[in-house]
C-alpha cells in the first residue's frame, strides 16, 4: 500500500475499532445501522449526533433498537438532510419571489405616475386653459401624488418586512454552517473545517510564504475513560481545546478531528516557530492538574504527543498532515510527551 494512503487507513481502523467497542459497551447489537451511528459518533463528523448519543447514554446506560433507529433517521438519513435542504431552498425562492413581486409593484406604479404626468403636461401645453380645467389639472396632480405616496409607504413596509426575513434567513443558515463546522464538544473546528483550511492554506502559500501544521493526540486517553467514564473523557477533550485555544497564537486554526486527535494549522510559521508552539501546548498540558468536578478528587495529569511538519512544495493536504501524524506517531514510539518534527528523517518513515 502507498505510503499516502497509510494515515487515513490508520485512522480508519483505528475508529472502526472504536466504533466495535462503543457498539458492544452501549449498543444492543452490530447491525449496519449501529455500526453507522457509532462510527459517525466516533469520528465526530454529525456533532449533534454526538450531543444526542451522550444525552441517551448518560441516561439510560445504553442505546435500545429503536434509539439507534431515531438517531440514524434524524441525524444521518440522506433523505432528511435532502428534504431540509428543500426546506430552505423554499423559503428563499419564497423570498425572491416576494421581491420581484415588489420590484413589479414599483415599477407599474411609476410608469403609472409617469403617464399621468405626461398627460396632464399635455394638457397644459395647450394654448388655453381655463381656470377650471387648470383646477381639474392641480387636483389630478395631487391625487396621484397622494395615490404614489400611499404606495411608496406600502412597498417601504413591505420591503423593511422581507430585509428582516431574509436577514434572519441568512443568520440561521450561518448558524447551520457554523454548527456544520464546529465540534461541539470542544467548540474547535471539526475535521471538515480542518481540512477546508488546509486546502485554502495550501492556495496561499503557492503564492509564496510558509505555514506548517501540528498533529496532537492525548496519551493514554482510553485509560481515562476506562477508569473514570466518558464524561471525564469529555472532560481532558475540553480541558485540551482550553489549552491550545491559550498556546497556540491568535492567527491558529484549532480543531478537533474525532477522538482525541486535534489539529493546528500556523500560516506564517515555518517548521521552528511551530515546534515552539507545539511545545508550548505540551509544556501547558504538564502544567495543569485534572479534577473531578462532582468531588474535587484529582485525576492527574495530562500528557499530548505532538508531530510538527512544514509545508514543502508540492505537497498536497493529504501529503502534510500525513508527515504530521507519523511525527506525532514517532513521538508516541518515542516515550509519549514529546514534541517531534519532519526535520527528523527517521520521524516520518511509517511505523
Amino acid at each position: 500500500m502507498s505510503q499516502d494512503a497509510f494515515p487515513d487507513r490508520d485512522r480508519s481502523f483505528a475508529l472502526a475499532k472504536r466504533t466495535h467497542d462503543l457498539m458492544r459497551d452501549y449498543g444492543p447489537s452490530a447491525t449496519p445501522r449501529a455500526y453507522a451511528v457509532w462510527y459517525a459518533y466516533v469520528s465526530g463528523e454529525a456533532p449533534l449526533l454526538n450531543d444526542a448519543v451522550k444525552r441517551l447514554t448518560t441516561e439510560k446506560g445504553q442505546l435500545t433498537e429503536r434509539d439507534i433507529d431515531l438517531l440514524h433517521e434524524n441525524y444521518l438519513d440522506p433523505q432528511r438532510l435532502l428534504g431540509e435542504a428543500g426546506t430552505v431552498s423554499q423559503t428563499i425562492l419564497a423570498e425572491l419571489q416576494a421581491v420581484t413581486e415588489l420590484l413589479d409593484l414599483s415599477l407599474g406604479s411609476t410608469r403609472s405616475y409617469g403617464e399621468s404626468l405626461s398627460s396632464l403636461s399635455n394638457d397644459l401645453a395647450q394654448s388655453q386653459v381655463s381656470r377650471v380645467r387648470l383646477a381639474e389639472i392641480v387636483a389630478s396632480l395631487a391625487a396621484t401624488t397622494r395615490e404614489v405616496v400611499a404606495n411608496n409607504h406600502v412597498l417601504e413596509t413591505r420591503m423593511r418586512e422581507s430585509r428582516t426575513e431574509i436577514e434572519t434567513l441568512r443568520e440561521k443558515l450561518e448558524a447551520t454552517r457554523t454548527e456544520n463546522l464546529t465540534d461541539p464538544l470542544t467548540g474547535l473546528s471539526n475535521r471538515k473545517h480542518f481540512e477546508e483550511v488546509m486546502v485554502a492554506s495550501l492556495a496561499a502559500v503557492a503564492r509564496g510564504g510558509v505555514f506548517s501544521v501540528i498533529v496532537v493526540d492525548i496519551d493514554y486517553f482510553k485509560r481515562f475513560n476506562d477508569l473514570f467514564g466518558h464524561l471525564t473523557g469529555d472532560q481532558v477533550l475540553r480541558l485540551v481545546g482550553v489549552v491550545m485555544r491559550e498556546s497556540a497564537g491568535a492567527t491558529a486554526h484549532l480543531a478537533r478531528f474525532g477522538g482525541e486527535e486535534f489539529g493546528v494549522v500556523l500560516p506564517g510559521a515555518d517548521r521552528a516557530a511551530a515546534h515552539v508552539v507545539a511545545e508550548t501546548i505540551r509544556t501547558s498540558m504538564i502544567g495543569r492538574e485534572l479534577v473531578k468536578r462532582s468531588t474535587g478528587e484529582s485525576l492527574g495529569k495530562v500528557t499530548v504527543s505532538l508531530g510538527v511538519a512544514e509545508y514543502r512544495a508540492g505537497d498536497t493536504p493529504a501529503s502534510l498532515l500525513e508527515r504530521a501524524d507519523l511525527c506525532m506517531f514517532a513521538a508516541k514510539r518515542a516515550g509519549r510527551n514529546r514534541v517531534v518534527d519532519d526535520a527528523t528523517p527517521a520521524a516520518i518513515q511509517a511505523a
